[in-house]
């Protein structure tokens, strides 16, 4: 059942080792299949290096195991809530990659300090408020996924493909699972330049909106000029 998918997913968590956003089990991808409405996502704590394609666990929107003999991931709630409310979202991960989850467990978003940031990100990517004890102690992991909705608002979710979780770490989403794992990947390279930057100098401000509207839009708008036509 949906093979080609599991294959594409399982690449995919691996593409978190080969970027270097993930040690040990510390991550996962997930994509969802829009004709089945089926979601395939990496088993929970099992090891890169020796996981699989076979190893992948086909689930239903409701989180229930369609197919799999190993535990889907415990964050699967997180991506389940984000699939709902973003039917343009194909793929989903997590990662705890360490520039970006230092801007989260500081709780503050990612400023939009140049152009490499507004080329993917429409202004700066946003942190989450802290969970309630109620939340935490509740259904945590889908209330993670309700809180990120929360914070995303109505914003187009492709525009702003990702968000910090407060004191926890990144979730990124794409149009597919290769689009959602390079927007995390995009998440820490620009989560070290904003560092860096701030370190260097503490007031700086970020870039006017006119270059994030000119960078931005000539790559994803709908005049876009920004590489080669199709």
């Amino acid at each position: 059942m949906l093979e080609e998918l599991k294959e594409k997913v399982c690449r995919a968590n691996l593409d978190l080792v080969k970027h270097g956003v993930v040690l040990f089990t510390w991550g996962n991808v997930s994509a969802i299949d829009k004709e089945t409405g089926l979601v395939v996502i990496k088993p929970s704590g099992v090891d890169y290096s020796v996981m699989k394609t076979s190893d992948m666990v086909v689930v239903d929107i409701e989180g229930k195991t369609v197919e799999g003999e190993l535990n889907p991931s415990t964050d699967l709630p997180t991506h389940l809530e984000i699939y709902k409310a973003y039917p343009s979202v194909g793929g989903v991960v997590h990662t705890h990659s360490s520039a970006a989850t230092s801007w989260a467990q500081a709780g503050r978003g990612i400023p939009c300090y140049g152009t490499t940031h507004a080329d993917y990100f429409y202004g700066e990517i946003p942190c989450t408020r802290d969970l309630t004890a109620d939340e935490v102690n509740t259904e945590y992991e889908k209330n993670t996924g309700t809180v990120i909705v929360e914070t995303v608002g109505h914003r187009d979710p492709l525009a702003m493909p990702g968000a910090l979780v407060k004191n926890h770490g990144v979730f990124a989403w794409g149009t597919d699972a290769d689009n959602a794992v390079h927007n995390a990947v995009i998440i820490e390279y620009v989560a070290k330049m904003a560092l860096e930057t701030e370190r260097l100098n503490p007031e700086a401000r970020p870039a006017p909106d006119y270059l994030l509207d000119k960078h931005y839009l000539r790559k994803h708008g709908k005049n876009a000029y920004y590489g080669q036509k199709k």
